[in-house]
């Protein structure tokens, strides 16, 4: 099954993803921001990203700036997952290379199928 990075600063909504993922059989690796995010990918394969915008050390956006420029992210779907539901900040995710915006709170069993559609 898929591998799967989740990032967020909250300690909750990691377990709740690990949680949801996991029962789907995806594997999961976890990191408490982009910064940590950037050390798993550069050793663990990694099939696609759910990531948080705001966070410490280094925001979603910054991730996914840095992920787009990896050769081997280049086109690995990430999701950005908060609670911010700005017109702007979608644009912006957007512009960034950001697959897909998720309002908090998800549907676990709508993102687990989503998932599934961009791994398989």
């Amino acid at each position: 099954m898929a591998s799967i990075l989740v990032v967020d600063d909250s300690v909750t909504m990691r377990t709740q993803l690990e949680l949801a993922l996991t029962a789907a059989h995806f594997t999961v690796h976890l990191a408490p921001n982009g910064r940590a995010a950037l050390r798993v990918v550069s050793h663990s394969q990694i099939d696609a990203v759910i990531t948080d915008i705001n966070m410490p050390d280094m925001n979603g956006f910054e991730l996914i700036k840095a992920l787009r420029t990896q050769s081997g992210h280049a086109r690995t779907p990430i999701f950005v997952l908060t609670t911010e539901a700005s017109p702007v900040l979608k644009a912006k995710g957007k512009a960034v290379g950001a697959t897909a915006w998720i309002i908090k709170p998800f549907n676990p069993a709508t993102l687990v199928r989503a998932l599934k559609r961009v791994t398989t």
